[in-house]
């Protein structure tokens, strides 16, 4: 039997985990995700990949995807509230998620429930709910306590949030709760919820939260310092050659399982780190691919080989001399919004066949555009090609 508490932080409450697996039958074991971005990224993976262990030792996985807790928006690590994404992004994302969660799960073996399903309430269950603790309890969390102290507002439905969550543990019957660090406060309050509703207590057990590229901040998309588990595997290689040195034993012990960082130059054993990564999420003989991919770009100083092709009609302005509008061109061949491409510009990230492009001027001839390459910052590039 492995040990299912190897790398966690916190396991609670003190030997409960021990009595459910002495029980002799699969445990139902809980992770929630709330689809708020498009995409799953390491950081994620830590949770999932303990998942995947309690999976493999015959437990059964409960994956709750948020649609529904999406709408308020979690809490945990926030000094103001969350924005709520639009429905439409919401379906879009939780489709997403459940696709990329299979990539570290196995499809045949987990339970993936939405919790609109039975969040939906009226309103005589939502009281019943509510009556289930005390406003104290709930501004006990630390992130209330530090805007209260900050004189930071509090939006009501966002005390809400800890009793929906508490709330898919007694509808799943969960045994066991995963989260990271930052949702121990959650995970402990589902087991008041079960209580009051007469439903055995889950135990919990709470993952470290990954480090972003930066080696500092938590791995987030919103700063910039995240690796996606469907990022090209060339950039996602990139992306693992540019974390700090520091931080490596944590993503082999973390992402790998790993004791930590095996010997030799640091250089040597992140190439290792980003080789292993993307096979993981590529396949088998990607991993040296995209390290020759990087070699070529960053120690030849060369293009890649392979690009996204960018048909410059579209972004032809109306008028005369066929021009191109370039904050709309790099938008649209990026994936960013125009003001992204605008700063880019303006810092001297984007380069035209390796040459920096500025902001005057802002609109150039197709014919000046085409058959080059355009490249945001480091890892990004694109074939643009003549209209028509």
């Amino acid at each position: 039997m492995p040990d299912l508490t190897r790398n966690a932080v916190e396991v609670l409450p003190a030997g409960r985990l021990a009595e459910q697996l002495e029980l002799g039958r699969p445990l139902r074991v809980k992770l929630g995700i709330d689809p708020t971005t498009a995409d799953i990224h390491l950081g994620h993976t830590v949770v999932l990949g303990k998942l995947a262990e309690f999976q493999a030792s015959g437990h059964t996985v409960v994956l709750i995807v948020g649609d529904f807790t999406a709408r308020v928006g979690d809490p945990s690590g926030r000094s103001a509230s969350r924005p709520v994404p639009t429905p439409e992004e919401i379906e879009a994302n939780a489709t997403t998620y459940q696709e990329q969660a299979y990539k570290i799960l196995d499809p045949e073996r987990t339970e993936v429930r939405r919790n609109g399903e039975w969040l939906q309430m009226g309103i005589d269950s939502l009281l019943r709910l509510m009556a289930s603790t005390t406003v104290a309890r709930l501004l006990e969390r630390d992130d209330f306590q530090k805007r209260m102290a900050a004189n930071a507002p509090i939006a009501a439905h966002e005390l809400l949030y800890p009793l929906l969550q508490g709330y898919d543990s007694v509808a799943t019957r969960a045994d066991v709760e995963l989260g990271g660090t930052d949702q121990k406060f959650n995970l402990l309050f589902g087991r008041d919820v079960q209580s009051a509703y007469g439903v055995p207590q889950q135990s919990i057990l709470t993952m470290p939260i990954l480090a972003g590229t930066d080696g500092v901040q938590k791995m987030s998309k919103s700063l910039g310092n995240y690796v996606g588990v469907t990022d090209p595997p060339a950039e996602m290689f990139g992306k693992l050659m540019s974390i700090p040195d520091e931080a490596m034993d944590e993503y082999f012990r973390l992402l790998l399982g790993d004791a930590g960082r095996p010997d030799g130059p640091p250089n040597q054993a992140k190439r290792e780190l980003g080789r292993r990564i993307v096979e993981r999420f590529h396949g088998a003989g990607t991993g040296p691919e995209a390290e020759a991919a990087f070699d070529r770009v960053f120690v030849s100083h060369a293009a890649p080989e392979e690009m996204p092709d960018v048909d410059l009609a579209p972004y032809i302005e109306d008028g005369d001399g066929a021009e191109i509008h370039l904050p709309r061109l790099i938008a649209g061949s990026f994936g960013i919004s125009s003001s992204e491409a605008r700063r880019l510009l303006a810092a001297g990230g984007v380069k035209l066949d390796g040459k920096p492009l500025g902001t005057d001027p802002l609109d150039l001839p197709a014919e000046a555009l085409a058959e080059r390459v355009l490249q945001v910052g480091k890892r990004r590039f694109a074939k643009l090609h003549s209209p028509g």
